[in-house]
């Protein structure tokens, strides 16, 4: 489609959108007149009707009440009155029925009127049908109601004659209608042609691609104005296109220019990256060297604890097997010597027994807390799955964690079903639960006098959660949003490392295959909840 033709297509849109604007505005305008016209001349049949029936109201009342007999007369006189059909005269009796006194009828067929009294006083408005109006009109004689007239006037010669009225109006609104388009389409035949000569003159310089030429004066101002508007874009369009002539060769210049730079960095950066690989590959290396390092220091500060926690027991166990021994001795050479007293074996038997009790009892704690010991230090040295009750392995951690909370007002409360029995890991929440209370311990609790640790374990259809809640300081905001990275610790150069929560991550995550989250804010504590799988057979 060439560019003339476009042109040609919006003009004859324009003139399509005027032609249905105009007959929209003549029809609408049209059916206004129309229906004015007819609103008003029903208005005047209707102001008619009412006249006629004012002046038989009053000339019936005297018939109703029974006075005269001369409405007949009167009513003889309406076969003048064209529109009118019906006449009828009511008399509104005692007991509120109505009866026919008179009527007035232009012809003789059927017509349905009312026959109650309700029926009347509905019609005391207007009502319309397709060719005829009725209504009803009170009688009363000094204010009492005495009857009612009944008057039905007949509209066909008046819709005939709006009829009329209205194919003359329509006629004359189109022949306007085409009068105007006619004009307006010659108008608009005048002023595109301009614009289809501009616009031949454009599509010349378009398919040629020669800025160079120009397009010519143009009749109107403003397409004048346009013209030279145009003429000022071309000059400058060539003066561009110089212009990047010129600048396209340098580019190309410096492309390859650049295209040698970037050879020769790629080969610098690939050599760099080859080195930073086997960098990163050792300090991974490092890094799990540091992960097992922190497991070993974990261990080796329990075997501390619990070395001194067994201490005790043992030394009272070798005082009192002691004592007994010195009284054995006593006893013994009483009793070469037969100077033994019942008294002095009976003192003897009792503080025998007494020492026994505390041997016995310090003896069993020491197993005790080697035992648990040993199973602790078998778990965290051991990845392996075996079954074991969750509560059991709960109460050994915390007793191996128990000479670091003695002479301190921290508690640790625990909430586990005493039945919950799986098949997992037990080493690696052995590590994850050993390294969140020494965490609670050392970072939560710091220079405060009281502190509550609450493990609440729950099962949930084959996943166990752990809610692990303290009431420490929490967690300041630069380290939450870093907390699971490793060497990220707020004691540096006081004993931390920074490995502890990065080794809880990688054991949730890695070896237990679940997920770890923690909200804390300052002042409040800090909450970890843990989710892993686990199997019952």
């Amino acid at each position: 489609m060439t560019i003339p033709q476009k042109i040609q297509s919006i003009h004859r849109r324009i003139n399509g959108l005027f032609l249905l604007f105009s007959t929209v505005i003549f029809t609408v305008g049209y059916f206004v007149i129309v229906t004015l016209i007819s609103h008003n001349a029903k208005e005047e049949s209707l102001a008619k009707a009412y006249q006629w029936a004012k002046v038989i109201s009053h000339q019936s009342v005297q018939n109703i009440i029974g006075l005269n007999d001369n409405i007949s007369d009167h009513l003889a006189g309406l076969a003048e009155v064209v529109d009118l059909n019906y006449i009828y005269i009511f008399k509104v009796t005692d007991n509120q029925t109505i009866e026919i006194i008179k009527s007035y009828k232009k012809n003789a067929s059927y017509k349905l009127i009312p026959s109650t009294l309700a029926q009347l006083e509905a019609l005391k408005q207007v009502k319309y049908t397709e060719n005829n109006f009725e209504f009803s009109y009170p009688i009363k004689n000094d204010n009492e109601l005495v009857g009612y007239l009944y008057v039905q006037f007949d509209l066909s010669a008046l819709n005939q004659k709006i009829t009329k009225i209205s194919i003359i109006i329509l006629i004359i609104a189109v022949i306007v209608l085409l009068l105007i388009f006619a004009l307006v389409a010659r108008l608009q035949k005048s002023i595109t042609a301009p614009i289809i000569e501009l616009t031949h003159n454009i599509q010349q310089i378009s398919y040629s691609k020669d800025f160079s030429l120009r397009c010519d004066p143009m009749p109107y101002r403003e397409l004048d104005i346009l013209a030279q508007n145009i003429n000022i874009m071309l000059s400058r369009t060539e003066k561009h296109i110089a212009k990047q002539i010129e600048t396209e060769q340098q580019f190309i210049q410096l492309n390859k220019e650049l295209e040698d730079k970037v050879n020769q960095r790629t080969e610098a950066l690939r050599e760099s990256n080859q080195e930073l690989l086997s960098t990163l590959e050792t300090l991974h290396q490092y890094q799990g060297q540091l992960v097992e390092s922190e497991k070993m220091a974990s261990l080796g500060d329990m075997v501390a604890g619990v070395a001194h926690e067994v201490n005790t027991p043992i030394g009272l166990g070798v005082t009192a097997s002691s004592l007994l021994y010195d009284k054995l001795t006593e006893i013994k050479q009483a009793f070469e010597n037969k100077t033994l007293k019942s008294s002095q074996l009976k003192r003897f038997l009792e503080d025998g027994s007494e020492n026994l009790n505390i041997i016995m009892r310090n003896l069993k704690r020491a197993a005790d807390l080697i035992t648990s010991f040993k199973q602790v230090a078998v778990d965290q040295s051991s990845a392996e799955q075996r079954r074991f009750k969750f509560k059991d392995l709960l109460n050994e951690v915390i007793l191996t964690l128990a000479p670091q909370f003695r002479n301190t007002p921290y508690q640790i409360e625990v909430d586990c079903p005493d039945n919950l029995e799986v098949i997992s890991k037990p080493g690696s929440i052995n590590q994850i639960l050993v390294n969140l209370i020494v965490n609670s311990l050392i970072h939560g609790f710091e220079n405060r006098d009281h502190g509550i640790i609450s493990i609440s374990v729950i099962d949930l259809n084959n996943q166990i959660h752990i809610h692990y809640k303290d009431d420490g300081i929490g967690i300041s905001p630069e380290v939450k949003t870093k907390i699971f990275d490793p060497f990220i610790t707020t004691k540096r150069g006081a004993g931390g490392s920074g490995l502890g929560m990065h080794l809880v991550y990688n054991l949730v995550t890695q070896a237990l295959g679940g997920t770890i989250s923690f909200e804390s804010e300052l002042n409040q504590g800090v909450v970890f909840n843990i989710y892993f799988p686990y199997t019952k057979e």
